[in-house]
């Protein structure tokens, strides 16, 4: 059984989601892939512990507070590739950024590979369920452009400059298949 509560951030409702004892899911309404991790219908329960730890989380974060991801259980429901991949992404620092390439070179490391393809990489990190916890929105192209973000590239850039990173090297492509 899966369960659903929302909380209001600055950038829009989200949508919490739990097996019971863990986060599972962090998803922007509207967003791209929103609850696909799921595969059945979530019940609506307001007062489980893991979502008055997650909101009070999210709170701090939203306050410019900087928690720690381990203070929350994650989840995160997807493949084994999928879950090296968004381990990764909880080891980006608050405020920087890192390119799909590197972590590309990271996985590759972690999976015993010669190389590892940055598009791979990409789809999985596209697909993170676990939105703004999981940092996907750290995450840049090699030259600095800001694509790929199921959120939406202005959610991108607001998180980001929430965070106070230096956007003077990082640019919105004018075309391109991941805006």
């Amino acid at each position: 059984m899966f369960y659903s509560t929302y909380y209001t951030s600055p950038f829009g409702l989200l949508m919490l989601g739990s097996d019971g004892d863990n986060l599972i899911g962090v998803w922007l309404e509207g967003q791209k892939y929103f609850g696909a991790t799921v595969d059945e219908d979530m019940a609506e329960k307001d007062d489980l512990p893991v979502f008055a730890a997650t909101k009070k989380w999210l709170d701090k974060y939203f306050a410019g507070q900087k928690p720690a991801i381990s203070d929350l259980p994650l989840a995160p429901i997807g493949g084994a590739f999928r879950k090296v991949v968004w381990d990764i992404l909880c080891e980006i620092p608050y405020g920087e950024y890192i390119t799909y390439g590197d972590i590309a070179k990271a996985v590759a490391v972690q999976m015993g590979k010669v190389s590892m393809s940055s598009q791979a990489v990409g789809g999985a990190v596209g697909h993170n369920p676990i939105s703004i916890i999981i940092p996907c929105h750290r995450v840049v192209g090699a030259n600095g452009s800001l694509t790929g973000y199921a959120g939406g590239i202005s959610t991108k850039i607001k998180l980001l400059e929430h965070e106070g990173v230096d956007m003077s090297r990082l640019f919105v492509p004018t075309k391109g298949t991941a805006l």
